[in-house]
């Protein structure tokens, strides 16, 4: 792939062209050539083989000058600049000499050369040669633009894939600072106690700041690891939190053998700790339900709704990049749902693996 990308200088110019191009025009003008050699083929036995060769000759050679004039010169200096009138007053006086030559020729090959077993008529030359051009020219400029749009949609499907991976970044690196903040303090206050809560503490953190730089790099991963990593962030939420708020994760899936994009389930709850919990003094909850049928994971999230709601608590980065993500990953394969009901919030995320 590397090779075909290779670029090659062209003759007489600065520019420079792959070599995919070349040898896609290389296969375009072998065909035309081996259809025009079928049709001409009669001149063989009507005149020879050198008038054969040359008739082809001829022919190719000046629908080769007329195309790569248009395609290299009269569309980038005029076409593409806007210079209509100028464009096609260019082209116009191209197929008018393309004409001349080559009508001319024709006129001495039909009408000398084989002028016993063919009359010759100018007009009809010229006719034939016009529309012919025309058709070629076609062909030759549909190829071009078949090839843009093909480099086009390459282009953008190369930065589709660099936004997806610059999204996923940007949410490791939104994660990490706040979370790490508030674990450490917490962590910081169990070793003041000396609490046996210090070395779990640590080992979650462990785990995360592994899965984080390791796995979650990855397109896919293992949903169990997504999982684990999504308990370990509740669990260490927890320790935020009084104990009269209740807490929980309900799992109801065989998780092991399927994968998942990384970090698509961590801001919903994030979004609930963030805008429900952390609102709140007492009577707070959060349950999260995880079900997976067949390969339709379900994730449900609820949270109790702080008595006074401010308008900037109603999701923000982290949800609007969620569903950028999910649109780019999984198409026509997950539906979302937020529900912002009288006492609670409700999440619903159903994604087909």
């Amino acid at each position: 792939m590397e090779l075909l990308n290779k670029q090659v200088k062209l003759p007489f110019s600065k520019g420079t062209v792959s070599l995919k191009y070349i040898l896609a025009h290389s296969a375009y003008w072998l065909l035309i050539t081996g259809f025009f050699m079928f049709e001409k083929k009669y001149l063989i036995h009507k005149a020879s083989m050198p008038y054969f060769v040359a008739c082809v000759t001829v022919r190719i050679a000046l629908l080769i000058v007329i195309a790569y004039l248009n395609l290299h010169y009269f569309l980038p200096k005029y076409l593409l600049k806007k210079r209509y009138f100028v464009y096609f007053t260019a082209v116009f006086i191209a197929v008018i000499g393309y004409l001349t030559v080559q009508s001319l020729f024709d006129f001495y090959l039909y009408g000398y050369v084989i002028g016993p077993m063919r009359n010759s008529d100018l007009m009809e030359s010229l006719s034939y040669n016009f529309f012919s051009t025309l058709w070629y020219l076609g062909l030759m400029l549909a190829l071009r633009l078949s090839m843009d749009w093909y480099g086009q949609q390459l282009l953008i499907q190369r930065m589709t894939v660099e936004k997806l991976n610059a999204e996923v970044n940007f949410l490791r690196a939104q994660v990490n600072p706040h979370f790490l903040f508030n674990v450490l303090n917490n962590l910081y206050a169990l070793t003041l106690k000396k609490s046996e809560l210090a070395p779990e503490t640590v080992l979650k953190l462990s785990e995360m700041m592994e899965y984080m730089l390791y796995d979650s790099t990855d397109a896919k991963v293992l949903l169990e690891k997504e999982i684990t990593y999504l308990s370990n962030y509740i669990e260490l939420e927890r320790h935020r939190f009084s104990s009269e708020f209740i807490i929980s994760l309900n799992i109801n899936a065989e998780l092991s053998g399927h994968e998942i994009a990384p970090l698509l389930l961590l801001p919903l709850v994030e979004n609930a700790f963030k805008h429900g919990l952390s609102k709140q003094t007492e009577n707070s909850w959060l349950t999260v339900g995880i079900e997976l049928n067949n390969k339709t994971l379900t994730v449900i999230i609820e949270n109790s709704k702080p008595l006074s709601v401010s308008n900037k608590s109603k999701g923000g980065i982290g949800l609007d990049n969620l569903r950028k993500r999910l649109n780019m990953l999984y198409p026509a394969k997950h539906h979302l749902a937020l529900e912002d009901n009288k006492n609670a919030y409700r999440a619903k995320l159903i994604i087909e693996l």
